[in-house]
């Protein structure tokens, strides 16, 4: 019994986030010591309380574990009741379908400005930018949405680390998800990982429009859309069929990426949408270990194409692997501190000064 009045004395020190704590609000239950190995729950009074004491059933392992004679601990955390009921999903709320008719470009509801980033080729380094600009602009107090229109390999649900199906209240309307600030929605969330989206060109046109015209955006100061690389449909809809505020092309210094760029540059010209700026991405290796500086991809390759076609140089971004290891985890390098993130804070700077964001 000794040990057991330790164990609760240990427990009365975890303060609750509403106050009080595990003692003081009666919620451990079925307490045993069996020699060193101690078991206990802690019981919520709802599921939605329960939701936010992960942190709670953490220290409680911790604390406990600390006391002599305490081997290993066991800690259950559940709640009373049952849980809610999910929302059933309207089985009629489908993405992917042959574009309704539209008379020209129409706005998005509550939307002020809309930024297409798009690039020529892949791997570049577009949507890790995307992501990152959204949460850098949120960071700065701006509303702002975030749209994965790369159909075929949409990447901005890892990125931004949401996963969950977008709910929909009449099979029509689709809610979109929030992550770090930011209101965002991705053609990812509405299928399955695993599987290849093998659609013509007609299902890439209407489920664009569906995520721009049927999704919940809100009130948002910006909308960013990553756009997939290339010149296709999805920009050939996007840009002909909504009130875009203007684009951002991303490129490394590299040759190769330059030429491809060149020729989303032109594709933007010939819709007639206005080009605000260029992103020179993986502009600079650090060394983490002796601070060398190497041009992996070349440099000022794209600072020279700004200049030539008269537009702004937006930014230029080292190569890091810090951003790559963020993006993969789910949690933007913009969403932290460090040198990184400054760069994104200054370059999300840049577009609101700019009157883009």
């Amino acid at each position: 019994m000794a040990l057991k009045d330790d164990i609760l004395a240990a427990l009365q020190s975890i303060t609750l986030p509403g106050g009080g704590s595990l003692i003081d609000k009666d919620m451990v239950r079925a307490l045993s010591v069996e020699g060193g190995a101690v078991k206990f729950v802690i019981e919520a009074p709802t599921p939605e309380a329960a939701a936010q004491m992960g942190g709670v059933r953490q220290a409680a392992e911790t604390v406990v574990s600390r006391l002599p004679g305490v081997e290993t601990v066991s800690v259950i955390l559940t709640a009373h009741g049952p849980a809610p009921k999910p929302a059933q999903e309207p089985p009629s709320l489908k993405v992917g379908r042959h574009p309704t008719p539209q008379a020209g470009p129409a706005p998005v509801a509550g939307v002020d400005r809309i930024l297409a980033i798009g690039s020529g080729k892949g791997g570049v380094g577009k949507s890790t930018v995307s992501s990152n600009l959204a949460v850098a602009l949120a960071r700065e107090g701006r509303r702002v949405g975030l749209l994965d229109a790369d159909i075929y390999g949409p990447s901005q649900p890892r990125m931004m680390g949401v996963s969950q199906r977008p709910g929909s209240p009449d099979g029509k309307t689709i809610i979109p998800l929030k992550a770090h600030g930011v209101t965002m929605m991705s053609i990812g969330l509405m299928v399955d990982p695993d599987k290849a989206v093998v659609w013509r060109g007609p299902m890439l046109m209407g489920a664009l429009q569906q995520m721009l015209g049927q999704v919940e955006w809100g009130e948002l100061d910006v909308l960013i859309v990553d756009l997939p690389p290339g010149t296709g449909d999805v920009q050939l809809t996007l840009c002909q069929k909504t009130h875009l505020t203007g684009a951002v092309v991303v490129s490394t210094p590299q040759d190769v990426a330059l030429l491809d760029a060149r020729k989303a540059l032109d594709m933007f010209k010939s819709l007639n949408t206005p080009v605000l700026g260029l992103i020179e991405n993986m502009s600079t290796f650090h060394c983490p270990n002796c601070g060398h500086e190497a041009h992996i991809f070349g440099h000022g390759g794209v600072a020279a194409e700004a200049e030539k076609i008269g537009v702004p140089l937006l930014g230029a971004l080292p190569i890091d692997l810090e951003t790559r290891l963020a993006g993969d985890a789910g949690t933007p390098i913009a969403a932290g501190e460090g040198d990184m993130a400054q760069a994104y804070r200054v370059l999300a700077r840049r577009f609101i000064d700019g009157g883009m964001a």
